[in-house]
């Protein structure tokens, strides 16, 4: 059709396409997240256990075109609400704060950022224990489990233990032996890896590549504080884990030549901080210190996850306790910065899961380093500007009609 009337039709229905593309994109809509140097995999240098001699090493992940969780958790810096003060100085190079019962994430600083778990990686190694084991499965202690190099729970050959006792010295002392333990029960350890890596994608978890059912380092070995995050968040729906992360005491078996003892958690957050839930370090030399954990503060929990952290001037726990200090003292009605997926994407393409309508984004967000966003409001402004553009070609056309 042409003409006016055409040429209308024409311009009315451009600015309505706008809209409907704007309305699309949602809230909290970002350009596409910078590319960041060096993401796709942990730094340099590798740890002694990642080098395999004649080994070729596996390649890194492939990191997905949308991050998972939203557009603005692929951002290399701060990715903060609108108006929030800046978060507290910590050395973590990646963490995130969010609320494991909605899943909004409050907070971030390079959350895909991929680096080495170290024993926080042992979360994983529980989802996966507390699906396919009974709690009072048997497990015979055998010397190859204390031949295990790093943290130890103190189990021998010849003890027996349970699989709950065995998950107690997994989480409160980071026992690498009943790690061993565990993979031994589940079928062995490329079996225990395997599990591990189909729990992680089918969390979301597309930064997690397991090498070692204990977190020690291993070829391929890769992890997030995004992942972290989520992976507490599933496991704290398992009565087992709460009950177990929050234990600071616990009597523990022995073997024959040693008498039963008690061990304790390793956790400083869960002495020190009221309402703390509980939590996991990890530390290696090439993963340095690691942290997941989680409190609870006036009905409101919240997790926090931070890798590749450093112990100066500051210590682990209470960089971790400042950033939940943070995360509490935001407004409980701050938009959020994106969502821990529940479930994970479809693929690699797939939307993340909308967010709860109370906490829809409603103006701009904050990424300090990342890409500029473009929220609902900014949108429905755009759309406004468009049909104002629409109005006055259609206001020219009539004149030019009648002239």
């Amino acid at each position: 059709m042409s003409g006016p009337r055409g040429l209308l039709r024409r311009a009315v229905t451009t600015a309505a396409l706008v809209l409907l593309a704007l309305a699309a994109a949602g809230p909290g809509t970002a350009a596409a997240a910078p590319s960041c140097p060096g993401q796709a995999a942990p730094p340099p240098p590798a740890a002694r256990e990642e080098v395999v001699p004649g080994a070729v090493p596996p390649p890194p992940l492939p990191v997905p075109p949308d991050p998972v969780g939203g557009p603005l958790l692929g951002a290399c810096g701060d990715v903060l609400p609108p108006g929030a003060p800046p978060p507290p100085a910590v050395t973590a190079a990646g963490w995130v704060v969010a609320d494991p019962d909605t899943g909004a994430v409050l907070a971030a600083h390079d959350p895909h950022g991929r680096q080495r778990p170290a024993s926080t990686l042992k979360i994983l190694t529980t989802l996966v224990v507390l699906q396919r084991l009974g709690l009072d499965t048997p497990v015979a202690a055998t010397a190859e489990d204390t031949r295990i190099d790093g943290s130890k729970a103190g189990i021998g050959p010849g003890g027996s233990y349970t699989v709950r006792q065995l998950l107690t010295g997994l989480l409160l002392n980071s026992g690498n032996d009943t790690a061993n333990a565990l993979a031994r029960a589940l079928g062995g350890v490329p079996t225990t890896l395997a599990a591990m890596s189909e729990t992680a994608a089918r969390l979301g978890a597309l930064d997690t590549r397991p090498a070692t059912p204990s977190g020690l380092d291993g070829p391929g070995t890769s992890c997030s504080a995004y992942d972290l995050a989520l992976f507490f968040r599933a496991a704290l729906r398992d009565p087992t884990f709460t009950e177990l992360i929050g234990t600071r005491q616990a009597d523990f078996p022995g073997y024959p030549g040693r008498p039963g003892f008690r061990i304790s958690s390793d956790n400083p957050l869960l002495r020190s901080y009221p309402g703390a839930i509980g939590g996991k370090t990890g530390y290696t030399d090439a993963a340095r210190h690691t942290f997941v954990g989680a409190a609870q503060r006036g009905g409101r929990r919240l997790v926090v996850a931070m890798v590749r952290g450093e112990q100066r001037p500051v210590a682990m726990w209470k960089q971790a306790a400042a950033l939940l200090d943070y995360g509490f003292a935001l407004p409980v009605s701050a938009p959020r910065v994106g969502m821990l997926v529940d479930p994970a994407p479809r693929s690699f393409g797939a939307a993340p899961t909308t967010p709860p309508a109370a906490v829809v984004v409603q103006q701009p967000l904050l990424v300090t380093g990342g890409a500029p966003v473009v929220s609902v409001a900014d949108g429905l402004l755009a759309g406004m500007v468009a049909l104002a553009v629409a109005g006055g070609l259609v206001a020219l056309i009539q004149r030019r009609a009648r002239s």
